[in-house]
């Protein structure tokens, strides 16, 4: 089994490498950065040690990134960590590398080195075995060349077996209390029996009538409401797609060529009876079902294009006018007027909400809090239906309207808050009158169907047939899991505020599990928890190596 790693090691698999090594490049530049302490930001620092390696070395970095970047694609299956995440696996490798010598563990042996690689993910199937066809793939792939050799995949392997054992002897049994087992045991394996009423919000009236001093003292108490922040107010010389559309040619080859591209990025229709208007993806076969579309994107395209150079071109010479033109409003309608264009006028806007004019282009209002009285025209930006060009005029600072300004939105927010405050209340009224039914003798659903009439609300209920936290039943609202730690039978929880509706849960069956240490549930859940326990206090100690040594090595501020 192991012996591909000796013969075909001598070249590595080429679709995973490829993306290992974008993974590198990324790593480099956030261990580079001056900020991070760790790399070249501070030239007269030309070494820092970790564990051996130099973080200051971009030789060492390749080796300690590549190596990590590795050992983690190899086992999550893709190659799924940032560089964040990446810099801080690598350290944690090279720590309990370290550890593995201190321990004097020898390297794994041909058959543990054969078990782990039927563990990993990259050559597991569906069914989460491991995948012969996967296996013989990845060494298919290893004749393609690449960067990483034979040596460095068996190194790899290697590490990642020591590192295990490592894990293992810093780990240790993992302390687990009786009264902590019993607690997790009670929490997943409870059987359950539950009514839930459900009160809906949206048919709730609470009959409000504020008057103007409720309104007033509303919005002298939530003023940051109504605040207004910077406005940027520019006016914009536009592109429109628009205005060229209809002077754009194409031909028929070129729109043939665009559909054989990719046929499927057309509709056709789908001819489905039950719904008329569905589409599906357009086959080869479909050219003239969906031509129209195709010239139609076409020619869009070529709109765009043009647009985009024009207001490129016009951006350029903004620039180098730049000078001569900025806060001379004279000589740069001159400006337009010679190229066939005009400055439109835009209403103000925050960065927040963006320009109307523009569909709230997030890039546009970005651009626009860019410029100043010494940057007043931006680059061209596209939107939606063209491309842009913001010429600044002013920015408004931050600003609290009067009360008659927002006077309609603060009585819709006062409406709002005060419906919800006494949807709260009338959730304990409720609550209080199931409670009472039911020691009445009425049935959940009759104690809700009372509330509801009382309270002037629309309740609906349901019975959950009986489940676990661990095993939930299909329809459960999991917003009710919550209330099930502090319910006990026969009880009735507070009401449960999820979206827009109101939740009342009612307990009508509860039996705990065996909670005796000689349940083969008790000791299941004792091990799981014994083996986070151990795995948290490993990973502890190795992040607290990792902290001393980088500590010990920090730069000194010059």
């Amino acid at each position: 089994m192991i012996t591909w790693i000796q013969r075909t090691f001598q070249h590595h698999f080429k679709a995973i490498f490829a993306v290992l090594l974008v993974l590198i490049i990324i790593s480099f530049v956030f261990v580079t950065n001056t900020s991070s302490g760790l790399g070249s930001g501070d030239r007269q620092v030309l070494t820092r040690d970790f564990f051996g390696y130099n973080l200051g070395s971009q030789e060492d970095q390749a080796r300690l990134y590549g190596d990590a970047s590795l050992s983690a694609t190899l086992q999550l299956g893709y190659s799924g960590l940032g560089s964040d995440e990446l810099q801080q696996y690598a350290f944690q490798r090279v720590a309990a590398l370290h550890l593995a010598g201190q321990f004097h563990l020898p390297a794994p042996s041909k058959l543990e080195l054969e078990n782990h690689i039927k563990t990993l993910r990259a050559f597991t199937g569906e069914g989460g075995q491991f995948d012969v066809q996967r296996y013989n793939t990845f060494r298919s792939n290893l004749k393609s060349g690449g960067r990483f050799t034979e040596a460095d995949v068996s190194r790899v392997l290697s590490d990642d077996v020591r590192i295990q054992a490592v894990q293992q002897l810093v780990a240790g049994p993992g302390y687990v209390l009786d009264h902590d087992v019993q607690t997790q045991l009670a929490r997943a394996e409870t059987s359950w029996t539950l009514g839930v009423a459900t009160i809906d919000y949206a048919s709730y009236n609470p009959g409000l009538t504020p008057t103007a001093a409720d309104l007033n003292k509303f919005y002298t108490d939530n003023t940051f409401r109504y605040e207004v922040g910077p406005r940027a107010v520019v006016g914009a010389i536009v592109f429109d797609h628009a205005s060229v559309l209809a002077s754009v040619q194409v031909t028929e080859a070129e729109v043939r060529a665009l559909f054989d591209a990719n046929p499927a990025n057309f509709q056709k229709p789908a001819n489905n009876p039950q719904d008329p208007k569905a589409l599906k993806p357009a086959e080869a076969g479909d050219y003239a079902i969906v031509r129209s579309e195709v010239e139609a994107t076409l020619k869009a395209r070529r709109a765009q294009q043009i647009t985009d150079k024009a207001a490129s071109d016009t951006s350029l010479a903004l620039f180098e006018s730049r000078a001569r033109l900025n806060g001379d409003s004279a000589a740069l309608t001159a400006f337009l007027t010679a190229r066939g264009l005009k400055l439109q006028s835009i209403a103000p806007f925050t960065q927040q909400a963006g320009p109307a004019e523009f569909d709230h282009s997030p890039d546009v209002a970005a651009e626009a809090f860019r410029l100043n009285a010494g940057r007043a025209f931006s680059d061209a930006i596209s939107y939606n239906q063209g491309t842009v060009i913001l010429v600044w005029q002013e920015t408004l600072p931050a600003h609290t309207p009067a009360y008659a300004a927002v006077a309609a939105k603060v009585a819709t927010d006062y409406a709002e808050n005060e419906k919800r405050k006494r949807f709260v209340e009338l959730g304990r009224t409720l609550k209080s009158l199931v409670e009472a039914r039911l020691k009445a003798g009425d049935t959940f659903e009759q104690a809700a169907a009372a509330a509801a009439k009382t309270g002037s609300v629309t309740i609906t209920t349901k019975q959950l047939p009986a489940f676990t936290p661990r095993q939930p039943a299909p329809d459960l609202d999991y917003s009710v899991m919550g209330a099930l730690e502090r319910l006990n039978q026969g009880q009735v929880a507070d009401m449960i505020i999820a979206q827009d509706k109101g939740l009342l849960v009612y307990a009508a069956g509860k039996k705990l599990p065996d909670l005796s240490a000689a349940s083969p549930q008790y000791a299941a859940a004792r091990a799981q928890i014994a083996g986070i326990t151990a795995r948290l206090g490993a990973n502890q100690y190795i992040t607290s190596l990792i902290e001393a040594e980088l500590k010990r090595t920090e730069p000194k501020v010059q």
